[in-house]
């Protein structure tokens, strides 16, 4: 039977993931709302083609998005120039470059949370708090989105999980650089590959451990959304 080992490594890598997760969902929280209340409320002409680029994450091979990421961040593009002239190294294997692809592979997971929240706010709410000489702005700030909690959380958490077993984007954005892109997934294939089945089952077992408590915390939070609008 193969001992489980855990390595200085694995925490590092860990370390990294999480750092990774969180920085993700933090900059998905603050354009995700406003991108969501947008497509909800917007009535131009090809809003439907723009939601389908947003969504188009959840079915393109991460291989893609990752590869055409690497070309547009790569330093000889308009891009990658203009990274390179401000902060003086290039963008792709960097952690930076990891939240880029991160952001746009995980965005539909938060969006689409962030869109159902707010669809599910009553229209009378709204139509009464405007008829009150509320403003669109405020009218969102003092109640769509208090009332939109519980799906925002959803998002993010999604967000979070999704970022934390992302494989290809990060693969072919960060490669494999210990302490800087070496994120957890990409240490369990290493290993996988190097046959070392017991440190390779300790990043399994973290991750596992992660993730299902990641999805705990999701089907409760859409249990009381589910409530929440059932009382409405």
């Amino acid at each position: 039977m193969t001992e489980w080992q855990f390595p200085s490594e694995l925490w590092e890598a860990i370390g990294l993931t999480l750092r990774l997760a969180a920085v993700t969902s933090i900059v998905l929280l603050v354009i995700g709302i406003p991108l969501a209340s947008w497509l909800n409320n917007s009535k131009m002409r090809g809003i439907i083609f723009i939601e389908t680029l947003v969504s188009l994450p959840i079915v393109l091979p991460p291989t893609v998005i990752g590869f055409y990421l690497l070309m547009l961040m790569a330093p000889q593009q308009p891009v990658g120039a203009a990274w390179v002239s401000v902060f003086g190294h290039p963008l792709p294997f960097s952690f930076a470059g990891l939240v880029a692809g991160s952001v746009l592979y995980s965005l539909p997971f938060a969006v689409q949370p962030f869109q159902a929240a707010f669809r599910g706010v009553g229209r009378e709410l709204v139509q009464s708090a405007l008829a009150l000489g509320l403003t669109k702005r405020q009218t969102f700030r003092t109640i769509v989105l208090p009332l939109s909690k519980h799906g925002i959380l959803t998002g993010v958490s999604l967000s979070f999980a999704h970022t934390m077993g992302e494989f290809g984007v990060v693969l072919m954005l960060g490669g494999n650089i210990p302490g800087q892109t070496r994120v957890a997934s990409i240490a369990l294939y290493d290993e996988a590959q190097k046959l070392n089945y017991g440190t390779a089952h300790a990043y399994a077992l973290v991750l596992l451990a992660i993730s299902f408590a990641i999805l705990i915390g999701i089907a409760f939070l859409q249990r009381r959304q589910n409530a929440i609008l059932l009382s409405n």
